[in-house]
């Protein structure tokens, strides 16, 4: 009998985190003790997109979607769903505005206004399945390049389709093969994916690679055809285990099918690719640090030119794209450049990956056409900011890019329009913030995390950013000045325009943009020693309301410093100067008498 059913399992990091594997495992033992093996199959996929909801399990051919599915719940599903073909309710994802069940995905606003281009087979297709891949077109535009086009050809149309890199500068990608290829012609080459993805937040790359994995290989092997490169070689983390392992096997089935290695497909085309680890230095995604580390030498930028594509790995010409920017090629090569250019903008073409974090309802994985606003990822495909607190901003580029706020919301998402309003595209990450978020903080979390992963070559960076690091954090500590905050964007200024690479040289954006955003924040907390979310621990204050207090004592005795005092069944006071701002106290009041200010 032919498989009727398929049971679609997402097999990412962020549901195998939550135990759909043994969901997997519970599925399969339902399917062997109810003799269905031969009727339904069970399919571990990448990822679908909608982590807040997973683990994710879908039916097809019926496109039902469960959500949140448990190891305890394959039982009914098998029995319920598979044998009597009825849809198990409780499992349905509900619509928060009707209040509504829904069962396909289509219908749901996470997926509605996205458009799954570099995304297409996550989610649908066995990663370490070869044969599924070549079944949604896997290697249809290799051989399609290898037997129709010249180098010459598909470069041009990878021009035409306006693709620019994915990875943050936004160069455009065809531009960057032909200076490869027509740098020193007949000596060696080599094609490098950027699979080091560092951002705060951001799980795109690992994404793409954990649920289609032949994409990229296919498209490393159009682009060693164009350039005149016989190697291949992805630079990926080390803490991306899962990624690793499906990039093995990915790698393993292509040679053993033809599609990597000696003469693929009988027309004389040799390419080859291997793994390179990184142990997750940040500035080792900027790509001449990144050739440096996989030279085995310190992962450090060089000053360009010579770019990589004229000398890079091993002085050879090189082309480094990150993982998006390759999972698009194929596409563009099997539907035609002017399919991909027609989507997006006039100067930002096709789609964005995005990870979609923070204090969001709708925590995932989302693809849009580049010119969606801010406004319908955050509140149409992101749900709305979670616990119904109001948006404050969102932080766009992770520690190179900057913050935007409410007034930004209708801002397209492009290239250029992002830059505009203060901040970048970067690499995907988009971290959204609420009410209870201090922008002051904000700023010094991301300059202690440049400041961490600094290679330290040059002085601006290595030495400008910590002593940005050491004025923010002298604001939070209620000791700052207003000469202070002159001296926060003069310096500020000076690192943009004097750091050695592009990270030095954003890594003040998030100190800049929330200045210019929340100039009266960083006001507050100079001249009032206020902070206003209370996230800045040595500028809270806790007090206790007389009119609320039981005196029932419970917060004198929680208090590690004895700064509580009081008689039973009389108010109690907290004296400011004892105070450690533990919070202990306002955590065991049960009647509501403590208060942050």
């Amino acid at each position: 009998m032919a498989v009727k059913m398929h049971i679609l399992v997402c097999g990412g990091t962020g549901c195998s985190a939550s135990a759909s594997h043994e969901v997997v495992t519970e599925l399969n033992k339902e399917l062997v003790a109810h003799d269905l093996t031969d009727f339904a199959k069970v399919v571990v996929t990448g990822c679908f997109g909608f982590c807040e909801r997973g683990p994710i399990v879908k039916i097809i051919p019926d496109n039902t979607f469960y959500t949140r599915v448990q190891p305890s719940d394959a039982k009914e599903i098998i029995e319920e769903h598979i044998i009597k073909g009825r849809k198990v309710q409780r499992l349905l994802y509900v619509a928060p505005d009707t209040n509504q069940s829904v069962s396909d995905s289509k219908h749901m606003e996470f997926y509605k206004k996205q458009l799954r281009i570099a995304l297409r087979n996550c989610g649908f297709i066995d990663p370490e399945n070869i044969e599924e891949s070549i079944a949604r077109d896997g290697y249809a535009a290799l051989g399609k390049c290898l037997t129709e086009m010249t180098p010459a050809q598909v470069i041009e149309e990878i021009k035409k389709s306006g693709l620019r890199g994915r990875g943050g500068a936004g160069f455009p990608t065809g531009l960057k093969w032909e200076i490869a290829s027509k740098s020193r012609v007949g000596e060696q080459k080599y094609v490098v994916c950027n699979a080091d993805e560092g951002d705060p937040g951001a799980f795109m790359d690992r994404s793409l690679l954990e649920g289609d994995p032949h994409s990229i290989l296919e498209a490393m092997a159009i682009c060693g055809y164009c350039i005149g490169a016989s190697k291949g070689l992805i630079y990926i983390r080390a803490e991306y285990p899962l990624a690793i392992h499906r990039l093995q096997v990915a790698i393993k089935q292509a040679e053993e099918y033809g599609l990597l290695g000696k003469d693929i497909l009988g027309t004389g085309f040799d390419f080859e690719i291997e793994l390179r680890y990184g142990a997750g230095a940040f500035v080792c995604g900027e790509e001449t640090a990144l050739i440096h580390s996989m030279e085995g030498k310190r992962g450090e930028p060089t000053f360009k030119p010579p770019f990589p594509a004229q000398s890079g790995y091993l002085e050879k010409p090189t082309n480094v794209n990150n993982v998006e920017t390759y999972a698009n090629i194929p596409v563009i090569i099997n539907k035609g450049a002017d399919w991909f250019s027609s989507i997006g903008t006039e100067k930002s073409k096709g789609t964005k990956v995005f990870a979609l974090a923070g204090k969001i309802n709708n925590v995932g994985l989302i693809e849009v056409p580049m010119g969606i606003t801010l406004r319908e990822i955050i509140y149409e495909i992101g749900g709305g900011i979670r616990g119904g607190k109001k948006f404050k901003a969102v932080q766009t580029g992770g520690p190179s890019g900057g913050c935007l706020t409410e007034k930004h919301l209708d801002t397209p998402i492009d290239y250029d329009s992002l830059v505009a309003a203060g901040s970048m595209m970067g690499s995907g990450g988009m971290i959204v913030m609420d009410e209870d978020d201090c922008m002051v903080a904000i700023a010094k979390f991301y300059l202690g995390f440049t400041v961490d992963e600094s290679c330290g070559k040059c002085t601006p960076c290595r030495v400008g950013n910590k002593r940005l690091l050491e004025i923010l954090t002298k604001i939070t500590d209620g000791k700052g000045t207003m000469q202070d905050l002159d001296e926060l964007k003069n310096l500020s200024n000076v690192i943009k325009d004097t750091a050695l690479c592009g990270l030095g040289q954003t890594s003040p954006n998030p100190v800049l943009s929330t200045i210019n955003n929340f100039w009266d924040e960083y006001v507050e907390h100079v001249t009032e020693k206020k902070c206003r979310a209370g996230q800045c621990k040595a500028l809270k204050k806790y007090y206790i309301d007389p009119e609320k207090c039981k005196g029932c004592t419970a917060c004198a005795r929680a208090c590690p410093v004895g700064a509580i005092t009081g008689t039973l069944k009389n108010p109690h006071t907290i004296d400011q100067d004892k105070c450690i701002k533990c919070g202990t106290c306002y955590e065991k009041c049960r009647f509501g008498a403590i208060s942050i200010k």
